[in-house]
């Protein structure tokens, strides 16, 4: 049956992810591959090549180069990548230093001074003779978020050299998305010899860093200083911005032209609108006649698909088990379900959902100063410096935040059976804790068997269709077999905190008289409790007030799109874990290895070179 269903399982993978690349290389009309490209200083850019059909040495395309933001890799922005490469654009999207397969970068300010390896990429397609279906004279570069921040910068230093040489700048035009509170300083645009074109959310999380304090771009200091700089021939000051209304004149390389979107600043480079305006902008400043529509969008089809992906590559992970623990070296570690937890009542019942609440508010509340106290335990990763010393800035934080919930989760539920259940007399045997050393090793190689297992075949699948699991920003991506040198440091500490989930999951939910789905349901609610709420703070707070609740933590509060999903399905996989051997351990043990590794492969990483 197990082999039925993982067969099944796999076929549909390879279906959907086969129709997802059909998707993205436009039914055969684009060519994809990857490149690994050096550049200074022993560092390297990894990129995704979408390079049309239509593109040759005698009718070369133009070229747009994509920039993923902070803790974004190359297929995060593959919509952009896809449109325009149907469009006839070559597009290089890479994954800027220190992120997907790229290097770290020596430097702590690499989106400002490296544009994240871009301007290498930049200056070898200018200079190779090997890109020749590339129109060198016709080099865009956009992004989003930091990625913005990068392509602007990218437009003032090579602005800035062009001035210096009386050439014109090796970056015909710009997009700048998600970003205008860096690279808009009156020294650095006057070095801009590009056409520009911005999109900012009108709702942006991080506007509170704006001149103005909001994201309404229609008098926006930033913008205007852009624009009089723009048409700085014209000497006529512009004090207000018309929203989409063409600035400048493309004869002069000084055209510009400003989009506001009613979005969030994560879900900008998701919004169809927003893609419909970096469509037209570079068919406009490229002057393309627009064969397809900007309306006629195809990427969201290739997110369904690989959605589907991730949820059946979810769907695998227990049809595994299942497969292996028939292995005769298995066996032994598989124990009869313990009874239910008796249903608490009179008192204990207060006390038991008194202390699913406060589980709540701990987990909500401990999160942003967690992330703070990251900063300080890990001053490297946090200041961007290459180290093996816990070398991810933003894991760090959910790391501790982890450690926390988790120690507070197990001292809660050993309080709540001394003081209440002990006295009702409950069984610690119930629980299932009980496990012997050798058995301890067996369940562990089980679940390292089923880690590699999974993986294996998301790597097959990225080899035979280059596209892997993921929805928007959620992501499960191959990753660098360096990662697996840094998930030993992660793994033991996040496993507290799955751990914790699993004694809970089955050792306090798992109660007399509910049902499956009610269990799980409450224990999927109790994980995400105080997460939803950080999310329910900050943006109704940003609904009311324009302004989000946790201004410094702001990105910290972003990552959390990410890790809700994740833990809501937790449970579940502990819980069936548990149904399968008796014991409490398999489950977190394995989730930890795959789910650490998901958000170690999403996650900014400053390695040493």
């Amino acid at each position: 049956m197990e082999r039925k269903t993982l067969t099944i399982i796999i076929i549909l993978i390879f279906i959907f992810s086969f129709f997802s690349s059909k998707i993205q290389n436009s039914w055969n009309k684009v060519s994809i591959q990857e490149l690994k490209i050096p550049t200074q200083n022993g560092q390297w850019v990894v990129a995704d090549l979408f390079k049309p059909l239509t593109a040759t040495k005698q009718n070369p395309a133009p070229l747009v180069i994509v920039i993923p933001g902070f803790q974004r890799s190359k297929e995060t922005l593959s919509n952009i990548s896809i449109e325009l490469s149907r469009r006839g654009i070559v597009v290089i999207a890479i994954d800027p230093y220190a992120q997907g397969g790229s290097s770290s970068s020596i430097s702590t300010r690499a989106a400002t001074k490296e544009g994240y390896g871009m301007f290498s990429i930049v200056d070898y397609v200018y200079n190779t003779t090997n890109l020749n279906y590339i129109n060198k004279e016709k080099i865009g570069v956009t992004g989003h978020s930091a990625g913005g921040l990068a392509s602007i910068r990218g437009a003032q230093y090579f602005g800035k050299k062009a001035k210096k040489n009386n050439t014109v700048s090796k970056i015909h035009s710009v997009f700048v998305s998600g970003m205008i509170r860096m690279g808009f300083e009156p020294k650095n645009l006057k070095n801009i010899k590009s056409n520009v074109g911005v999109s900012y959310a009108l709702y942006d999380e991080g506007a509170w860093q704006n001149e103005l304090k909001h994201g309404d771009l229609s008098k926006s200091p930033e913008i205007l200083r852009l624009i009089n700089h723009q048409l700085s021939k014209n000497k006529i000051l512009i004090k207000s911005i018309d929203i989409g209304k063409h600035y400048g004149n493309l004869q002069f390389r000084n055209f510009t032209i400003i989009h506001n979107e009613k979005v969030l600043h994560p879900l900008q480079p998701y919004d169809i609108e927003a893609t419909k305006n970096q469509i037209n902008f570079f068919l406009h400043v490229f002057e393309l006649n627009p064969s397809i529509s900007s309306s006629n969008q195809i990427w969201y089809w290739k997110e369904i698909l690989t959605l589907i992906s991730l949820i059946l590559s979810f769907l695998i992970i227990i049809p595994l088990a299942k497969l292996f623990l028939k292995i005769p070296f298995f066996r032994n570690i598989k124990y009869p379900v313990p009874n239910a937890i008796p249903k608490p009542e009179g008192y204990a019942k207060i006390i038991f959902w008194g202390i699913f609440c406060l589980s709540a508010l701990v987990a909500c509340f401990s999160f942003i100063p967690m992330s703070e106290l990251s900063k300080i335990l890990f001053k490297d990763a946090s200041n961007r410096i290459q180290t093996w010393f816990f070398p991810q800035r933003m894991n760090n934080a959910i790391m501790l935040w982890a450690i926390f919930n988790g120690i507070i989760g197990l001292l809660l539920f050993f309080s709540n059976y001394y003081l209440i259940n002990k006295k009702n007399k409950i069984n610690p045997n119930i629980w299932g804790i009980k496990l012997s050393f050798s058995e301890l090793i067996k369940t562990t190689l089980l679940a390292i068997s089923i880690f590699i297992s999974y993986f294996a075949l998301l790597f097959f699948v990225y080899y035979m269709f280059h596209v892997d699991y993921r929805f928007i920003f959620l992501g499960i991506k191959t990753f660098r077999l360096e990662l697996l040198l840094i998930l030993p440091i992660y793994a033991p500490f996040f496993f507290i905190f799955f751990l914790s989930n699993s004694l809970r999951v089955n050792g306090a939910f798992r109660i007399h008289g509910f049902s499956k789905s009610k269990r799980l349901f409450i224990s999927a609610i109790g994980n995400t409790a105080g997460l939803f709420l950080i999310l329910l703070i900050q943006y109704s707070t940003l609904y009311f007030t324009n302004t989000v609740f946790w201004k410094e933590g702001w990105l910290y509060v972003n990552l959390l799109f990410a890790i809700v999903p994740i833990m809501f399905i937790l449970p579940f996989f502990n819980y069936k874990f548990f149904q399968l051997t008796g014991r409490i351990y398999l489950g977190p043990i394995t989730m930890t290895l795959i789910f650490i590794m998901i958000l170690l492969s999403n996650t900014v990483c400053y390695i040493p070179i």
